[in-house]
């Protein structure tokens, strides 16, 4: 799970300024995928102040900060400062004043300043600290996008989750992570998944060893992040279980207490995994369409049924 946030990463990711070059950021962290905007702080109201998070100052605290006289904004600089702030984002090209820069100094507070209007840049990092921040877990499996649709393919080591995915790309879908899958848990209905840096792009065959696909098939044939809409686990075909031969009810598995579909993919010689898989990935877009092949079957039969009698 990822914890912690450290405002170097920050700088980079939003393209910041760094106001206070004297001021160490590489100890400054965030914890909370969220900002505060320090109106009230300004005004001397410091209850239920939520510290741990970027402080962002837009045109209007500037504004306010101007019609304070100069004891008044030295007690309230200190004083936000003093709640060991992991620093203080200035929006629409605005700039610190000489007791801000004083203040930031004493308690080592980075000022940072970016030209994006407030609420864009309120938005853009947000979003983005969401995802980096949000809780994760590492999977043995394999994610595809099957046209436009997450599909995760977990199973066994050697039971072919690997081969169904190299079918795929040559099918023309994209690989976005083998044997290991970062899964972050962006909200209560979103999953996205990544791969290692260090493993990103790459297979591992069995017999011939690890393969480049972005080399071998082009850019065209990897893809960086992907949501995950579904789950097939492939499993060794078992002649006394009874499989789901309709698909009337929906089974489900849980990721970070996210509910995600899965469907049980017995493999035996013959079958032909990544059209099955593929065939899987087309069914469930129509479903989430509203068009159910299995729910349409059933009321065939039943008006059948209901017609001779």
């Amino acid at each position: 799970m990822a914890e912690e946030l450290k405002i170097d990463k920050i700088i980079e990711k939003m393209d910041l300024k760094v106001l206070t070059p004297d001021i160490s950021t590489g100890d400054k962290v965030v914890t909370v995928p969220d900002i505060n905007r320090p109106a009230l702080q300004l005004t001397g109201f410091f209850d239920h102040f939520d510290n741990e998070r970027v402080q962002v100052i837009g045109h209007v605290e500037a504004a306010y900060m101007e019609t304070m006289n100069k004891l008044t904004r030295k007690e309230r600089y200190e004083q936000l400062m003093s709640y060991n702030i992991p620093c203080i984002v200035f929006c629409r090209d605005e700039n610190p004043d000489a007791q801000m820069i004083e203040a930031a100094r004493k308690y080592q507070t980075p000022l940072l300043q970016t030209s994006k209007a407030t609420s864009s840049f309120e938005a853009e990092i947000i979003r983005w600290m969401k995802v980096m921040l949000a809780p994760t877990i590492s999977i043995h499996g394999v994610l595809v996008d099957v046209y436009g649709e997450g599909v995760l393919i977990t199973g066994e080591s050697g039971i072919g989750k690997s081969e169904a995915a190299l079918e795929l790309i040559k099918r023309g879908h994209r690989l976005v992570t083998d044997d290991v899958v970062e899964i972050r848990k962006v909200s209560d209905e979103t999953l996205i998944g990544t791969a290692p840096e260090i493993t990103r792009h790459f297979i591992e065959l069995r017999g011939i060893g690890i393969i480049d696909v972005k080399t071998l098939f082009g850019v065209e044939s990897v893809k960086e992040t992907q949501g995950i809409d579904m789950v097939i686990h492939l499993e060794d075909w078992d002649k006394d279980k009874e499989y789901d031969r309709f698909g009337l009810e929906e089974e489900y598995t849980e990721i970070l207490g996210n509910k995600v579909v899965c469907h049980n993919l017995p493999v035996r010689p013959g079958r032909n995994l990544a059209v099955i898989v593929e065939s899987a990935a087309v069914n469930w877009r129509q479903k989430k369409m509203g068009y159910n092949a299995a729910r349409e079957l059933y009321n065939r039969v039943q008006n059948n049924i209901n017609h001779k009698s």
